[in-house]
């Protein structure tokens, strides 16, 4: 069987579970649009927006890198429950390869990251959010490469680790600093200078620049396309990576 119909049967398999269970779709929006209408709105005045639309220009293209970071990386929770189900032990007989078994999975987080954010951006732009088609497609192509690569970097660290007792407590530990360091609720230009440096060696933090010059209408400013070269590398090395992870754990 070749990879991509491989892909494609665990990815339909993987969604419809998410299908028949209603409520996890209602819960996994509820959270952003708290952020939305429960933080944006103090935004217009903490950044001296000029309206309300460019304060939500700048906090959504930041909320939709956080909903595929953190999105992506608890996706390994799941791999954990259908290990000790016995479904990754009945991938040894399946002429599946081991790269779609994981892309399938992975591939099921950037879909719902996508229903998610595109929740969030209709909502946004009721509130005066205002963003060329293009320019979104191109940041929803950013974040759902994010959402990928963190997808596969938390099923293969679930199948290397085995336990929640060690994979919560990482998540935690890599995951705060990310959040911090990118500038993903507020911009990073508010904070001191030496953080400025730090955060500079952050790749998310070029990403929620990148995000935030499309959602303002400059796809050719330089930090975009530095973010789509880095991305790209870095999601292909995590689908590697873990598909040997996947590899090793049904021999």
């Amino acid at each position: 069987m070749n990879v991509a119909r491989g892909t494609w049967l665990v990815f339909h398999r993987q969604i419809s579970q998410i299908i028949r269970s209603p409520i996890w779709i209602f819960l996994s929006i509820l959270d952003p649009l708290v952020y939305l209408f429960l933080f944006a709105p103090l935004l217009q005045r903490a950044l001296n927006a000029p309206t309300s639309g460019a304060a939500y220009t700048t906090f959504v293209p930041g909320l939709l890198v956080l909903l595929a970071i953190f999105g992506g990386m608890f996706a390994g929770f799941n791999m954990l429950v259908e290990l000790r189900a016995g479904m990754i032990e009945r991938a040894r007989v399946t002429p599946m390869s081991t790269v779609a078994l994981l892309l399938g999975r992975s591939l099921k987080d950037v879909a719902n990251l996508l229903f998610q954010g595109g929740i969030v951006t209709l909502t946004a732009m009721l509130f005066g959010l205002t963003v060329r088609l293009p320019e979104l497609l191109l940041g929803f192509l950013l974040v759902g490469m994010i959402a990928l690569g963190m997808s596969a970097l938390s099923n293969g660290a679930a199948l290397k680790l085995k336990t929640e007792g060690i994979l919560s407590p990482l998540i935690n530990t890599v995951g705060h600093p990310l959040l911090m360091l990118s500038g993903i609720l507020l911009p990073l230009a508010l904070a001191p200078v030496w953080l400025q440096n730090v955060a500079n060696l952050n790749v998310f933090s070029w990403v929620v620049r990148g995000m935030r010059e499309l959602f303002a209408g400059h796809p050719e400013a330089p930090v975009v396309w530095q973010s789509f070269a880095v991305l790209t590398v870095l999601t292909t090395l995590s689908v590697y990576w873990a598909s040997r992870q996947f590899a090793r754990s049904i021999r």
